[in-house]
């Protein structure tokens, strides 16, 4: 059972909407998730403000995955820009907020260890990057389209391409991690962590093909908001 986090900024976030903290579809969550009552945060701290981490501490080139870890060339496969809104359980811009991301490469590989996947590592790809919202709530940021990988869940198991999201908005109480989805993947029916949502929640973890985002004879663009609390609330992964 997952707390209640009330105070006079924040309405209690309704956690039947978000994935099963133990899901048996997804095996590792058998282990891995608690079985005990959770502690609720101190209030104190739900109501700390943010962001913590200023956009001082950014490199140029943070917010461009094509070229934040260029060596000899640029990254394979297809350029994608992603961009959208942060906002909060009113549909207000949750202004100068960092958004952190990270992917598996074009051909469904991490940079990382754990990651054995018999797919290559692209040398002039590191996976990773991070942006700040800005007056209006929108982040942008520009990478190559993840590739699918299998990860061993079950038979035949294979994980949908998609990005991993980190944000804390503007109260600690507000932390999101979640996953976004691209449109159209076949992989999505059978995908147990994205299956593992409530279904009429699911779509809102799926972005959308936007041709005005697309730059003509580069990448193609997708729109993906997040709302970090309430009804609408994007969903955490």
């Amino acid at each position: 059972m997952k707390p209640d986090l009330q105070d006079s900024y924040l309405a209690p976030r309704d956690w039947n909407c978000h994935s099963p903290l133990i899901s048996p579809g997804y095996k590792s969550t058998l282990l891995r998730g608690p079985t005990k009552a959770l502690l609720p945060l101190k209030q104190a701290l739900a109501q700390l403000n943010a962001p913590v981490y200023g956009a001082d501490q950014f490199g140029p080139l943070d917010h461009d995955l094509t070229k934040n870890a260029i060596k000899n060339g640029e990254p394979l496969g297809e350029r994608i820009i992603v961009t959208g809104r942060v906002m909060d359980e009113d549909g207000r811009p949750v202004r100068n907020t960092l958004v952190e991301v990270w992917q598996a490469n074009a051909a469904g590989r991490y940079v990382h260890k754990v990651d054995q996947h018999n797919a290559p590592l692209d040398p002039n790809f590191l996976g990773a990057g991070r942006c700040m919202t800005d007056e209006q709530g929108r982040y942008s940021f520009k990478s190559v389209k993840p590739g699918a990988y299998p990860w061993g869940n079950h038979p035949n198991a294979w994980r949908p391409n998609h990005i991993h999201f980190s944000l804390f908005g503007d109260y600690f109480a507000s932390r999101l991690v979640t996953q976004m989805y691209f449109p159209g993947d076949p992989l999505l029916a059978y995908d147990p962590i994205y299956q593992g949502v409530p279904e009429n929640a699911r779509e809102l973890m799926v972005s959308k093909f936007s041709l005005d985002v697309t730059e003509p004879d580069f990448a193609l663009g997708y729109e993906f908001d997040i709302v970090l609390r309430g009804a609408n609330a994007t969903r955490f992964e």
